[in-house]
Order: C-alpha cells, then structure tokens, then sequence
C-alpha cells in the first residue's frame, strides 16, 4: 500500500477508506479483511471470474457430485467490472 495516498471518508451513515496499491503490485485485489482488531476480522471477496467460479463450485456442486453433472454447471464469465457496475456473461 502507499500511505500518502490512503484516504478516508466518513457521513453520518458511511465510511469509505480509499487504499491504493504500491507500484511494484500488480494485479486486482482477490480479497480485503476488515474487523475491530486483528482477533476479530472478517474476508470478504472482490467480484472477479475466479471468486465467482470458486462460490459456484462450493454452492452448485458440494463433494458428492458427479463428472457428468460438474459438466453441465452454468459458466459465468466475468466480462466487465467498475466500481459502479459488473457484466456477466452466463453460458
């Protein structure tokens, strides 16, 4: 992370904390943890084709499935994302 151009922004209702990557890290972001102190953190998942095909597998499918049904799963392609808005595309 690089410190000077960490930001944070807090209402009434909200509280935003801006972070941003060091130059030499590269790539988005898979996870963040957040909580109180270090005992109490909670993982939450940024959206990205890789979390999504990984929550399908645990969801859709638990460890008693079969080939023929991992083979007929829906694939869901990540083909856009903002902070705005994402764009899925389910085959």
């Amino acid at each position: 992370l690089v410190s000077p151009e960490t930001s944070l922004s807090v209402s009434a209702h909200n509280a935003a904390i801006g972070l941003t990557k060091a130059p030499d890290s590269t790539g988005p972001w898979d996870k963040f943890c957040f909580g109180l102190d270090a005992s109490t953190l909670q993982e939450r998942l940024f959206v990205s084709e890789e979390n999504i095909d990984g929550f399908l597998d645990t969801v859709l499918c638990p460890s008693f499935c079969s080939q023929p049904a991992l083979e007929s799963q829906p694939l869901i392609e990540t083909l856009d994302f903002t902070e705005d808005r994402i764009q899925i595309r389910l085959k």
